[in-house]
């Protein structure tokens, strides 16, 4: 079975987060719409299978992160703070859940576009932070209130904010906690684009597809390398070097050049 004709779909958290790949484009959907998609430990216990799942049972090229309806999502579920986040012993166990969620799509192998419309607020805005990209529908609002609340964002969240928005704005945006406009968060480069509703779906679909015809190991290697640089990690930039090499003997290679040759679109394997 080739990769395009690979359908897969699991649901995780009784149903409130969905993972599907449809032609090597895999799709976490946060769906607990009622709650403007607000994430409850069980979800952010659920996200980091999502994206095992997809990366290597499904073979997503890529996966996109949105939300069911009308929003994004709301942030953590502020219903379980009175038992799951009241006090700093339970806040660690708490905030472990949503340091591994964000872990797992900043560490994704594959590339993560973040698909944003309506509320992208505190976790929402943490896992939006962690994708590789970003592209929000107009009238997006964002927003990380943690200090509104009296507590303090968890720190490790913060290195994917400070990334995605330059130091100065995730300064203001974490300091007072007020809502912000798509079109300033374009202006920051939080957002790759801010797109009208009617298009929305088309261009995140369109980008999706760019990136997903693409040779999975040049991508992996590539999305390596930018970490690498973004962290300052000397040992990841060596293991992307490594997986750089490797794809000079891959069978994807071959193709991209016989494609390139015959003027046709290469149809890449990961091999």
């Amino acid at each position: 079975m080739g990769w395009a004709r690979m359908n897969f779909e699991h649901e995780f958290a009784g149903g409130l987060i969905r993972a599907t790949c449809v032609e090597a484009i895999g799709t976490i959907t946060v769906s607990n719409p009622d709650r403007k998609n607000a994430v409850t430990a069980t979800m952010w216990r659920a996200i980091p299978q999502a994206v095992r799942r997809l990366t290597d049972e499904a073979r997503a090229h890529v996966i996109v992160l949105r939300g069911a309806g009308a929003d994004f999502s709301a942030g953590a579920d502020i219903r379980e703070f009175d038992t799951m986040r009241k006090d700093s012993e339970t806040a660690v166990v708490y905030e472990a859940l949503n340091s591994r969620a964000f872990e797992a799509i900043r560490h994704c192998r594959v590339p993560t576009i973040a698909a944003i419309r309506g509320i992208c607020y505190g976790g929402g805005f943490g896992l939006a932070a962690a994708c590789d990209l970003r592209i929000a529908e107009q009238g997006a609002r964002f927003s990380v209130p943690a200090v509104r609340l009296g507590i303090a964002y968890p720190a490790d969240a913060v290195q994917d904010i400070v990334n995605a928005l330059g130091a100065q704005m995730a300064k203001v945006t974490l300091f007072t906690g007020a809502p912000m406009s798509s079109d300033k968060m374009v202006a920051a480069g939080f957002l790759l684009e801010e797109i009208e509703a009617g298009a929305f779906d088309g261009e995140v679909s369109a980008l999706a597809h760019a990136i997903a015809a693409n040779a999975p190991i040049a991508l992996h290697a590539s999305k390596l390398a930018i970490r690498a640089v973004i962290e300052q990690d000397g040992d990841l930039l060596r293991e992307a070097e490594v997986i750089g090499a490797e794809t000079f003997d891959s069978a994807d290679y071959a193709e991209g050049r016989t494609a390139f040759a015959e003027r046709r679109k290469p149809r890449f394997t990961g091999k």
